[in-house]
Protein backbone atom coordinates (compact mmCIF):
# COMPACT_ATOMS: atom_id res chain seq x y z
CA UNK A 1 0.00 0.00 0.00
CA UNK A 2 1.47 3.58 -1.25
CA UNK A 3 2.58 5.18 1.61
CA UNK A 4 2.14 8.68 0.76
CA UNK A 5 0.56 11.60 3.17
CA UNK A 6 -2.27 12.97 2.79
CA UNK A 7 -1.83 17.38 2.93
CA UNK A 8 -5.32 17.76 4.61
CA UNK A 9 -6.63 18.86 7.64
CA UNK A 10 -10.06 19.40 7.49
CA UNK A 11 -12.54 17.04 9.40
CA UNK A 12 -15.15 15.50 7.83
CA UNK A 13 -18.95 15.54 8.81
CA UNK A 14 -20.15 12.77 11.29
CA UNK A 15 -20.86 9.11 9.96
CA UNK A 16 -24.34 8.11 9.20
CA UNK A 17 -22.88 5.22 10.91
CA UNK A 18 -21.41 6.88 14.10
CA UNK A 19 -17.72 7.70 13.23
CA UNK A 20 -14.72 7.79 15.77
CA UNK A 21 -12.35 11.22 15.63
CA UNK A 22 -9.98 12.61 13.12
CA UNK A 23 -6.68 13.19 13.04
CA UNK A 24 -3.22 11.34 12.15
CA UNK A 25 -1.15 10.35 15.32
CA UNK A 26 -0.54 6.31 15.27
CA UNK A 27 0.74 5.37 19.21
CA UNK A 28 -2.43 3.57 20.99
CA UNK A 29 -2.80 5.49 24.96
CA UNK A 30 -1.82 1.84 27.05
CA UNK A 31 -3.51 3.42 29.90
CA UNK A 32 -5.47 0.32 31.75
CA UNK A 33 -9.54 0.57 31.22
CA UNK A 34 -12.13 -1.84 32.67
CA UNK A 35 -12.03 -5.39 31.41
CA UNK A 36 -14.67 -6.00 28.63
CA UNK A 37 -17.38 -8.26 30.24
CA UNK A 38 -18.56 -11.33 28.61
CA UNK A 39 -21.70 -10.06 27.55
CA UNK A 40 -19.91 -7.79 25.15
CA UNK A 41 -17.66 -9.77 24.12
CA UNK A 42 -20.83 -11.43 22.27
CA UNK A 43 -22.81 -8.73 20.97
CA UNK A 44 -22.88 -6.71 17.97
CA UNK A 45 -22.44 -3.35 17.06
CA UNK A 46 -26.11 -1.66 16.28
CA UNK A 47 -25.00 -2.54 12.59
CA UNK A 48 -24.78 -6.24 12.85
CA UNK A 49 -25.10 -7.76 9.40
CA UNK A 50 -28.48 -9.49 8.59
CA UNK A 51 -27.09 -12.45 6.34
CA UNK A 52 -24.63 -14.57 7.58
CA UNK A 53 -22.10 -16.31 4.90
CA UNK A 54 -19.86 -19.33 6.38
CA UNK A 55 -16.93 -18.04 7.81
CA UNK A 56 -13.33 -18.42 6.37
CA UNK A 57 -11.63 -18.21 9.66
CA UNK A 58 -12.00 -19.08 13.35
CA UNK A 59 -11.03 -15.91 15.55
CA UNK A 60 -9.62 -18.58 18.46
CA UNK A 61 -6.92 -19.23 15.94
CA UNK A 62 -6.13 -15.09 15.89
CA UNK A 63 -4.27 -14.30 19.48
CA UNK A 64 -1.95 -11.78 17.71
CA UNK A 65 -2.06 -9.77 14.53
CA UNK A 66 0.23 -6.81 13.55
CA UNK A 67 0.60 -4.31 10.48
CA UNK A 68 -2.74 -5.83 8.79
CA UNK A 69 -3.94 -3.39 6.78
CA UNK A 70 -7.15 -2.09 7.29
CA UNK A 71 -10.21 0.66 7.46
CA UNK A 72 -12.14 1.43 10.29
CA UNK A 73 -16.21 1.10 9.00
CA UNK A 74 -17.79 2.31 12.15
CA UNK A 75 -16.87 3.32 15.86
CA UNK A 76 -19.12 3.47 18.54
CA UNK A 77 -18.39 4.47 22.69
CA UNK A 78 -17.88 1.87 24.81
CA UNK A 79 -17.80 2.89 28.34
CA UNK A 80 -16.42 6.40 29.46
CA UNK A 81 -13.29 6.76 27.37
CA UNK A 82 -13.33 3.76 25.13
CA UNK A 83 -14.60 2.80 21.97
CA UNK A 84 -14.87 -0.45 19.66
CA UNK A 85 -14.31 -0.12 15.97
CA UNK A 86 -15.70 -2.16 13.71
CA UNK A 87 -12.78 -2.87 10.93
CA UNK A 88 -12.66 -4.45 7.72
CA UNK A 89 -9.29 -5.60 7.20
CA UNK A 90 -7.67 -7.79 3.98
CA UNK A 91 -6.94 -11.24 5.18
CA UNK A 92 -8.94 -11.22 8.16
CA UNK A 93 -11.79 -9.65 6.70
CA UNK A 94 -14.77 -7.36 9.54
CA UNK A 95 -13.06 -7.54 12.99
CA UNK A 96 -14.47 -5.51 16.10
CA UNK A 97 -11.53 -3.69 18.03
CA UNK A 98 -11.87 -1.99 21.69
CA UNK A 99 -9.50 0.81 21.39
CA UNK A 100 -9.01 1.39 25.02
CA UNK A 101 -8.64 5.44 26.03
CA UNK A 102 -9.56 6.18 22.61
CA UNK A 103 -12.07 8.91 24.15
CA UNK A 104 -9.55 10.73 26.45
CA UNK A 105 -9.13 14.26 25.37
CA UNK A 106 -4.94 13.39 24.73
CA UNK A 107 -5.22 9.95 23.22
CA UNK A 108 -3.08 9.93 19.85
CA UNK A 109 -6.04 7.29 18.58
CA UNK A 110 -8.46 10.17 18.72
CA UNK A 111 -6.35 11.07 15.47
CA UNK A 112 -6.13 7.92 13.69
CA UNK A 113 -9.10 5.56 13.74
CA UNK A 114 -10.99 7.66 10.85
CA UNK A 115 -13.15 6.24 7.89
CA UNK A 116 -11.63 6.14 4.50
CA UNK A 117 -8.00 6.36 5.57
CA UNK A 118 -5.61 3.08 5.04
CA UNK A 119 -4.00 2.26 8.19
CA UNK A 120 -1.82 -0.35 9.41
CA UNK A 121 -3.67 -2.29 12.42
CA UNK A 122 -2.75 -4.71 15.54
CA UNK A 123 -4.48 -6.49 17.91
CA UNK A 124 -4.49 -9.51 20.01
CA UNK A 125 -7.13 -12.04 21.82
CA UNK A 126 -9.57 -14.72 20.94
CA UNK A 127 -12.82 -13.21 21.85
CA UNK A 128 -15.06 -12.08 19.29
CA UNK A 129 -14.22 -8.17 20.46
CA UNK A 130 -10.45 -8.32 20.15
CA UNK A 131 -8.07 -5.46 21.52
CA UNK A 132 -6.19 -2.89 19.46
CA UNK A 133 -2.93 -3.03 19.87
CA UNK A 134 -1.32 -0.71 17.37
CA UNK A 135 -3.07 1.50 15.00
CA UNK A 136 -1.17 3.78 12.09
CA UNK A 137 -2.25 5.50 9.75
CA UNK A 138 0.32 4.77 6.11
CA UNK A 139 -1.84 7.23 3.39
CA UNK A 140 -1.56 6.75 -0.11
CA UNK A 141 -5.70 7.96 -0.62
CA UNK A 142 -6.83 11.12 -1.75
CA UNK A 143 -9.43 12.43 0.69
CA UNK A 144 -13.56 11.88 -0.22
CA UNK A 145 -15.03 15.05 -0.40
CA UNK A 146 -19.16 16.02 -0.86
CA UNK A 147 -21.42 13.34 -2.53
CA UNK A 148 -18.09 10.94 -2.77
CA UNK A 149 -18.05 11.04 0.86
CA UNK A 150 -21.48 10.33 1.50
CA UNK A 151 -20.67 7.46 -1.13
CA UNK A 152 -18.25 6.23 1.08
CA UNK A 153 -20.61 5.84 3.57
CA UNK A 154 -22.80 3.93 2.20
CA UNK A 155 -20.14 1.39 1.06
CA UNK A 156 -19.31 1.13 4.71
CA UNK A 157 -22.68 0.28 5.53
CA UNK A 158 -22.99 -1.96 3.59
CA UNK A 159 -19.96 -3.62 4.21
CA UNK A 160 -21.11 -3.61 8.31
CA UNK A 161 -24.39 -5.14 6.70
CA UNK A 162 -23.56 -8.02 4.44
CA UNK A 163 -19.85 -9.42 5.49
CA UNK A 164 -19.85 -11.56 8.56
CA UNK A 165 -17.39 -11.13 11.03
CA UNK A 166 -13.67 -12.91 10.43
CA UNK A 167 -14.78 -13.84 6.91
CA UNK A 168 -11.75 -13.10 4.74
CA UNK A 169 -12.27 -11.38 2.13
CA UNK A 170 -9.18 -9.87 -0.11
CA UNK A 171 -10.70 -9.14 -3.44
CA UNK A 172 -13.18 -7.23 -2.41
CA UNK A 173 -10.96 -5.36 0.40
CA UNK A 174 -8.74 -4.58 -3.06
CA UNK A 175 -12.11 -3.59 -4.48
CA UNK A 176 -13.23 -1.31 -1.57
CA UNK A 177 -9.93 0.39 -1.93
CA UNK A 178 -10.07 1.03 -5.62
CA UNK A 179 -13.58 2.27 -5.30
CA UNK A 180 -12.20 4.58 -2.94
CA UNK A 181 -9.65 5.90 -4.96
CA UNK A 182 -12.25 6.15 -7.83
CA UNK A 183 -14.47 8.45 -5.87
CA UNK A 184 -11.87 10.42 -4.32
CA UNK A 185 -10.79 11.60 -8.42
CA UNK A 186 -14.61 12.06 -9.36
CA UNK A 187 -15.85 9.11 -11.36
CA UNK A 188 -19.21 8.95 -11.87
CA UNK A 189 -20.27 7.93 -8.81
CA UNK A 190 -23.77 5.74 -10.02
CA UNK A 191 -21.23 3.77 -12.03
CA UNK A 192 -18.86 3.60 -9.62
CA UNK A 193 -21.31 2.39 -6.96
CA UNK A 194 -22.99 -0.50 -9.11
CA UNK A 195 -19.55 -2.20 -9.85
CA UNK A 196 -18.94 -2.27 -5.92
CA UNK A 197 -22.34 -3.78 -5.09
CA UNK A 198 -21.96 -6.05 -7.74
CA UNK A 199 -18.79 -7.31 -6.29
CA UNK A 200 -20.09 -7.40 -2.75
CA UNK A 201 -22.46 -9.70 -3.74
CA UNK A 202 -20.35 -12.02 -6.06
CA UNK A 203 -17.87 -12.24 -2.68
CA UNK A 204 -20.32 -13.36 -0.31
CA UNK A 205 -21.53 -16.18 -2.65
CA UNK A 206 -25.06 -14.40 -3.20
CA UNK A 207 -24.82 -12.90 -6.91
CA UNK A 208 -26.48 -14.93 -9.13
CA UNK A 209 -25.21 -15.52 -12.81
CA UNK A 210 -26.79 -12.71 -15.19
CA UNK A 211 -25.93 -14.11 -18.23
CA UNK A 212 -27.65 -17.38 -17.72
CA UNK A 213 -31.55 -18.20 -16.96
CA UNK A 214 -31.80 -20.00 -13.53
CA UNK A 215 -34.25 -22.29 -14.17
CA UNK A 216 -34.11 -23.30 -17.71
CA UNK A 217 -29.83 -22.72 -18.10
CA UNK A 218 -30.05 -20.88 -21.31
CA UNK A 219 -28.81 -18.05 -22.38
CA UNK A 220 -30.06 -14.18 -21.71
CA UNK A 221 -30.71 -12.55 -25.01
CA UNK A 222 -30.39 -8.90 -25.46
CA UNK A 223 -33.82 -8.32 -27.26
CA UNK A 224 -35.98 -10.20 -24.35
CA UNK A 225 -37.60 -8.34 -20.65
CA UNK A 226 -36.55 -10.44 -18.05
CA UNK A 227 -36.73 -9.81 -14.41
CA UNK A 228 -34.82 -11.21 -11.75
CA UNK A 229 -35.09 -13.82 -9.16
CA UNK A 230 -32.26 -13.01 -6.50
CA UNK A 231 -31.74 -17.13 -5.23
CA UNK A 232 -32.06 -17.99 -9.02
CA UNK A 233 -30.98 -15.37 -10.96
CA UNK A 234 -32.90 -13.81 -14.80
CA UNK A 235 -36.05 -15.47 -16.13
CA UNK A 236 -38.08 -13.91 -19.20
CA UNK A 237 -40.35 -11.52 -17.63
CA UNK A 238 -44.57 -12.57 -17.63
CA UNK A 239 -47.55 -10.12 -17.40
CA UNK A 240 -47.97 -10.85 -13.40
CA UNK A 241 -44.67 -9.92 -12.40
CA UNK A 242 -44.03 -6.88 -9.90
CA UNK A 243 -39.78 -7.44 -9.80
CA UNK A 244 -38.73 -4.53 -11.94
CA UNK A 245 -38.07 -5.54 -15.82
CA UNK A 246 -34.48 -5.76 -17.13
CA UNK A 247 -33.73 -5.73 -21.05
CA UNK A 248 -31.35 -8.54 -21.71
CA UNK A 249 -28.90 -6.27 -22.82
CA UNK A 250 -28.61 -4.29 -19.00
CA UNK A 251 -28.17 -7.94 -17.88
CA UNK A 252 -25.25 -8.34 -20.31
CA UNK A 253 -24.01 -4.87 -19.59
CA UNK A 254 -23.57 -5.45 -16.02
CA UNK A 255 -22.21 -8.79 -16.66
CA UNK A 256 -18.67 -6.91 -18.52
CA UNK A 257 -18.94 -3.65 -16.42
CA UNK A 258 -20.20 -1.54 -19.32
CA UNK A 259 -22.66 1.04 -17.93
CA UNK A 260 -22.06 3.69 -21.39
CA UNK A 261 -25.60 3.04 -21.97
CA UNK A 262 -27.80 5.65 -20.31
CA UNK A 263 -30.43 2.58 -19.43
CA UNK A 264 -28.28 0.45 -18.39
CA UNK A 265 -27.23 3.07 -15.78
CA UNK A 266 -31.22 3.30 -14.91
CA UNK A 267 -31.99 -0.38 -15.02
CA UNK A 268 -28.95 -1.47 -12.79
CA UNK A 269 -29.81 1.31 -10.31
CA UNK A 270 -32.73 -0.54 -9.77
CA UNK A 271 -32.17 -3.88 -9.80
CA UNK A 272 -29.55 -3.70 -7.25
CA UNK A 273 -31.78 -1.31 -4.95
CA UNK A 274 -34.19 -4.66 -5.67
CA UNK A 275 -31.47 -7.26 -4.83
CA UNK A 276 -29.85 -5.54 -2.30
CA UNK A 277 -33.43 -5.18 -0.24
CA UNK A 278 -33.79 -8.79 -0.56
CA UNK A 279 -30.39 -10.15 0.73
CA UNK A 280 -30.49 -7.16 3.77
CA UNK A 281 -33.72 -8.96 4.72
CA UNK A 282 -35.69 -5.25 4.00
CA UNK A 283 -33.64 -3.48 6.82
CA UNK A 284 -33.24 -0.04 4.92
CA UNK A 285 -29.55 1.34 4.32
CA UNK A 286 -29.58 4.51 6.29
CA UNK A 287 -27.02 6.36 3.58
CA UNK A 288 -28.95 4.73 0.60
CA UNK A 289 -32.12 6.72 1.47
CA UNK A 290 -29.81 9.82 1.76
CA UNK A 291 -28.25 9.51 -1.56
CA UNK A 292 -31.88 8.86 -3.24
CA UNK A 293 -33.07 11.72 -1.78
CA UNK A 294 -30.26 13.88 -2.62
CA UNK A 295 -28.90 12.25 -5.46
CA UNK A 296 -31.96 10.02 -6.93
CA UNK A 297 -29.05 7.56 -7.20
Amino acid sequence: MNSAGINHASDAPASPLGNAGRGRSSEIDQRPDDALPDAARRTESPEAPVRQPRSNRQPERDYRVAHQPGFVLHSYPYKETSLIADVFTRDYGRVALIAKGAKRPHSKLRGVLQTFQPLSIGWSGKSEVRTLTHAEWVGGLPPLERSALLSGFYLNELLVKLLARDDAHPALFDHYVATLNQLAHDEPVPIVLRKFERALLKETGVAANFTVCGRTGATVESDRIYVFDPERGPRPAMPADTAPRIAGKTLLDMEREDYADAVTQTQSKFLMRFLLAHHLGGMPLNTRQILIDLMQL
